[in-house]
């Protein structure tokens, strides 16, 4: 793999350093070097980008997806959770086939990569043709298949989990790693569930698992254990002995977060979905004034509506102010952070990606600022969160391969992508 130049630009390194133009050069898939003037030794071959007039930062990390449900996308809007759920997404998830869930996660893995998107935390089913959409995209996930044991099939799935950490944990490059997906404490019972922490435990293998989305399931644990779901969770044992990807965790209170202190782990935290869905405001400056981890997600394009981080940064930063009545609440580059920095550390790659920094992993992007909108650059932080959009990325790079050029995908046949879209959405919704 040939060296990558990029010359003035602007770099945002997400550590203490301010924004400073200057150089980084990418050798393979790792960062060599950065500097106020970088220049490749005579006669070297490599490419050279100008970033001129534009902002270097981390690739975004997206810790929480259910990318086959772009696929969904639009289709059961404005509605209450459990009609969402029941009336509308479970009967078109049935219908979907394997082919179906591959397009689907592609579908979303283009618009993570136009977006800005470099890594994923992906849970779902038919996890196999999603990881080979992983493997050919070049994007970087984590993937886990999810496990339901209120359902006849829960052994199943449980196969098929092992089978995807067997085949796929380490491949597409060390692209792809892998999770054990306990769906959430309403659909996994005391007996398997300390089955799957006793196996993580053994195994060393992240868990990812949804956590008090709504106040229906609060009432449901409640009913069923007398305690909340946070509580069943930490009973269990899975914040002692696991390092943790919780999903959602809207519905807190203050015990709850008390237990989620010192976890290994964290929060990946979803606002577009939970305010789509009327779920609530999760309690995200306590958690991080408890030393919590919080990172940001989207959840599937079929709540949320688009897998666009930047999206998920601006509204995580005005709920908490307006949940406070606080202007200084979560300030751009906490935001900005939780996209990077504290996603890696979900998805267990915090040595890895998340900070510009010489010896990790060449992800990152480059977003143009010759827009009127992100005009003029008084301060470039607060400017991306408040600011900008997806459609202002203009190079997406992961592992030191560009995927994204000037706007223009070149892993992914848009065309092709588009037309089998149209085709398989069509027959999975008709007549639901």
């Amino acid at each position: 793999m040939k060296k990558i130049l990029i010359k003035n630009v602007t770099l945002i390194t997400m550590t203490n350093e301010p924004p400073f133009v200057g150089d980084i050069l990418l050798d393979g898939d790792i960062i060599a070097e950065i500097g106020r003037e970088i220049n490749l030794p005579a006669g070297e071959a490599g490419e050279i980008i100008d970033g001129t007039d534009m902002a270097a930062l981390p690739g975004l990390i997206n810790a929480h997806q259910h990318t086959p449900m772009s696929l969904l996308r639009g289709f059961s809007d404005d509605l209450k959770l459990m009609d969402w759920l029941e009336r509308k997404m479970q009967p078109a998830e049935e219908r979907m086939t394997p082919e179906d869930i591959y397009w689907g996660a592609k579908l979303s893995m283009a618009e993570m990569i136009r977006s800005g998107t470099t890594a994923f935390a992906d849970m779902y089913m038919h996890m196999n043709e999603i990881a080979a959409a992983v493997e050919e995209t070049g994007m970087r996930a984590s993937l886990t298949r999810g496990l339901v044991f209120t359902v006849p099939d829960g052994g199943r799935r449980m196969t098929e989990a092992l089978d995807l950490i067997e085949r796929w944990s380490g491949a597409a490059d060390g692209r792809i790693t892998t999770m054990l997906g306990p769906h959430s404490p309403y659909l996994v019972p005391p007996e398997p569930l300390g089955e799957i922490i006793e196996l993580a435990e053994m195994r060393d293998l992240p868990v990812h698992i949804h956590l008090a989305e709504t106040r229906e399931e609060v009432i449901q644990i409640r009913e069923k254990y007398r305690m909340t779901p946070t509580e069943y969770l930490y009973h269990a044992g899975l914040f002692d002995k696991c390092h943790v990807l919780l999903a959602h965790s809207v519905h807190l209170n203050r015990r709850d977060i008390g237990r989620l202190s010192g976890m290994q782990g964290g929060v990946s935290h979803n606002p577009v979905s939970n305010l789509k869905l009327g779920c609530g405001i999760a309690p995200v400056s306590e958690l991080l004034e408890q030393g919590i981890t919080v990172g940001l997600g989207t959840d599937g394009a079929g709540s949320a509506a688009t897998v666009d981080m930047f999206e998920e940064m601006r509204a995580a930063a005005w709920l908490q102010k307006l949940d406070y009545g606080d202007p200084t609440r979560l300030s751009a580059r906490q935001a900005l952070g939780m996209a990077t920095r504290e996603s890696a550390a979900l998805l267990g790659l915090q040595q890895e990606v998340g900070i510009l920094e010489v010896g990790r992993k060449a992800d990152l992007i480059l977003i143009s600022l010759n827009k009127p909108h992100l005009q003029p650059v008084h301060n470039l932080e607060s400017l991306l969160v408040y600011s900008a959009n997806g459609a202002d990325v203009d190079t997406t790079i992961v592992n030191g391969k560009v995927l994204m050029r000037g706007r223009r995908l070149l892993t992914i046949d848009e065309e092709e992508l588009f037309r089998q879209v149209r085709t398989r959405a069509q027959r999975i919704v008709e007549g639901i």
